[in-house]
């Protein structure tokens, strides 16, 4: 899980904490608990971090440049603390060059000081002065809010997180309660971001306690008081959700892995798009050939000259290719009239071949959905996400034998548009298979979509990120992730649970707020099972809640025409519920979520939308589609002339349904005037997205 940050302890400076159990058993054998940061380590490690301690030897560029995150605990001569006894406390000069030079390459470093610093025989000091950030020898106490009625244990006063080196991100999201036992005091620069301060009562009284710092690309999180991550102190207040945010906060973001260069395979693939481009002006809209016939002849063969000898890199489709040839030539063969490539078709099975990374060639004839209606011939080289930790929970827990995530290595121009899925249903053919096997979706485009429009929505409505939100915006390998996950569980929900109508309900005749609900519905069945995930420890869980969440309030709302948009709705009906409820928040033109309350919200929401379904299985269709539209109108106001606004007496009693689905407005939920605002501010990155390669 390369997207994730790999964290180094060190343990090689005679440090106060460790991060293995046996060695903190070793130290402190009365109270292992005072010694050990194993709880810290683990709770890293179900946020999908990578954990290790750094045992011996000198810091050096090569060491440190295989982190992400770089932590120094409390390092101390013996005579004060009980350390790992390896090592000395004191970094080489060699050592402060190196960590400094890590930091300003892109690092992330997490120090945790002591209160009374200067005793300890340590250097952390002349380390922090590197960044700018002091400790100050002293202890704090504060009577007045304090932990247990123990003046030393004191409790922080949360600062503004959205300020300073932290601009743009709620370091404290979730975690505005945290203790400092027995700690000191720091002074930090003018840019940095103070988390938590001592009280106005405090002695001393308003200073930093923990501090968040920016140097060159890097980032420095400062705490005065290490006990606070310990064994013993973790699960107090909101200590163990500080520590996430503040580790992911400071972790270097890994740079995209590098295109792949030039080889023979693309370049025969350019030939094989540059012929399919030049046939498709000859191309009607069913596909047949109405332009010049002899050139297009020409054209079909050469396609399945490249096909062919694009075929050798890509073994395991070989039956699937030869079978494109066959039909490309049948199709010169019947002249060239409306194609047909069922039997390649029923060749294709990428769902039986399921393997992270493995790459797929696809011709067909075929219209592409959010793309183009015409089904004009297209080529796209595709590769399957399919890591393990996804393989394992389909099989054991999400089964869904059609799905295929997807991503692109190459296409023609069908997929330069807003298409991001590959449907069977979608080709050209002399008659309708009997059942469809597969069906993909690019997460790449999906996830880059993401990432374009949720960054600049954050910005324009000035909404702090949580540092997982931030580096799920800011990883196109994370978000891609996070995806393929949110879209299996989406998927599949499609024939689970109480259907009082047939969930694939494109095919028939009813009014576009059932589409809205039923793709919200699993959205929000995702959603809860993210929830469920995060608490058993998979890490992309919390991410699938964060994706859910921004693309259903920021992208799908303003994406597309105001025309029977379903998926719009769905995201205008989330945002209303949530700000009827005051988990979201919209004031001073600065947009806030309750995140402590978020998951609870959209469990309610789920919750009337599932009480639909259910009563709807007892209900007549027109009764159904009635309570739908009232639940949907309890919180997005439709339109002033809405007819069915006005309930079963406004309606038509004959014609049914043509008569009452003709009734529907095209706009029947306009949108609010938050997000009238919001698309004119980002209809460019909206519009941008379009084609979007990752």
């Amino acid at each position: 899980m390369t997207a994730f940050p790999r964290v180094l302890f060190d343990e090689a400076h005679s440090e106060s904490w460790t991060i293995r159990r046996d060695t903190a058993e070793t130290m402190n054998p009365g109270h292992p608990d005072d010694s050990s940061y194993a709880r810290a380590a683990e709770t890293l490690r179900r946020l999908g971090h990578t954990v290790a301690a750094h045992t011996e030897g000198p810091l050096t560029p090569a060491l440190l440049g295989s982190a992400d995150v770089f932590v120094i605990a409390h390092p101390s001569a013996e005579r004060w603390e009980r350390t790992t006894g390896l090592g000395s406390p004191v970094l080489a000069v060699e050592e402060l060059d190196a960590i400094e030079e890590y930091v300003a390459a892109g690092g992330g470093l997490v120090v945790l000081a002591e209160y009374e610093q200067d005793k300890y025989g340590s250097n952390l000091t002349d380390l922090l002065g590197r960044f700018g950030v002091g400790v100050e020898h002293t202890l704090v106490q504060d009577p007045g809010k304090a932990h247990n009625g123990v003046a030393a244990w004191v409790l922080g006063v949360p600062g503004d997180t959205a300020a300073g080196a932290a601009a743009g991100q709620d370091l404290l999201a979730g975690a505005r309660r945290a203790c400092f036992y027995r700690s000191g005091v720091l002074t930090a620069p003018a840019d940095a971001t103070v988390l938590f301060r001592t009280s106005p009562t405090a002695t001393p009284a308003d200073r930093p306690l923990a501090v968040a710092v920016r140097h060159g690309r890097g980032r420095i999180v400062v705490v005065a008081d290490s006990d606070l991550f310990g064994d013993d102190s973790i699960g107090d207040y909101d200590h163990a959700t500080l520590w996430g945010n503040l580790v992911t906060w400071v972790a270097r973001v890994p740079a995209p892995a590098a295109e792949a260069g030039p080889s023979r395979a693309r370049e025969a693939f350019a030939g094989l798009k540059d012929a399919i481009e030049r046939l498709k002006p000859l191309q009607a809209k069913d596909g047949s050939v109405e332009g010049d016939r002899e050139t297009a002849a020409a054209l079909v063969a050469e396609i399945a000259d490249h096909v062919v000898r694009l075929a050798p890199s890509f073994p395991h489709d070989a039956a699937y290719l030869d079978a494109v040839v066959a039909d490309l030539r049948k199709w010169v063969e019947q002249g060239l009239g409306v194609p047909d490539f069922l039997d390649s078709l029923d060749a294709f099975h990428p769902d039986t071949q399921r393997v992270d990374g493995l790459e797929h060639l696809v011709v067909f004839p075929m219209y592409t959905q959010n793309g183009t209606t015409f089904r004009y011939l297209e080529a796209v080289w595709i590769r399957t996400i399919w890591p393990e930790w996804l393989a394992e929970l389909e099989r054991t827990r999400y089964d869904n034998p059609m799905f295929v995530p997807i991503a692109f290595e190459d296409f023609t121009s069908g997929y330069d548009t807003n298409s991001a899925v590959l449907f069977p249903e979608t080709v050209a053919v002399r008659q309708t298979p009997s059942r469809f096997t597969w069906g993909g979706i690019f997460a790449d485009r999906e996830a880059a979509r993401f990432r374009a429009v949720s960054g600049a929505a954050a910005e324009t409505l000035k909404l702090a990120l949580p540092p997982d939100a931030a580096r799920l915006i800011e990883s196109q390998e994370l978000a891609q992730d996070t995806f393929v996950l949110w879209d299996l569980v989406h998927d599949r929900t499609h024939s689970h649970g109480d259907l009082p109508f047939d969930p694939f309900m494109i095919k028939q005749r009813m009014p576009y707020w059932l589409y809205s609900l039923e793709e919200l519905r699993c959205d929000l069945t995702a959603f809860g099972e993210a929830v469920k995930l995060e608490q058993e420890g998979v890490p992309h869980a919390r991410y699938v809640q964060l994706a859910i969440l921004f693309d259903r309030l920021f992208r799908f709302p303003i994406t597309g025409d105001r025309v029977r948009n379903y998926d719009g709705l769905g995201g205008q009906l989330l945002f209303a519920y949530l700000h009827r409820n005051d988990i979201v928040r919209w004031t001073d033109n600065r947009l806030s979520v309750d995140w402590a309350r978020l998951a609870d919200g959209v469990a309610d929401l789920r919750a009337e939308v599932e009480k639909l379904y259910r009563d709807g299985i007892d209900r007549s269709k027109l009764a159904h589609w009635l309570a739908a539209h009232q639940l949907v109108a309890s919180y997005v106001e439709p339109h002033p002339a809405s007819v069915w606004k006005g309930g079963a007496a406004a309606l038509p009693t004959e014609g049914f349904p043509k008569a009452v689905v003709d009734a529907v407005l095209p706009d029947e939920f306009p949108l609010s005037m938050f997000y009238e605002a919001l698309r004119r501010k980002l209809g460019d990155v909206v519009e941008s997205t379009k084609g979007i390669r990752a």
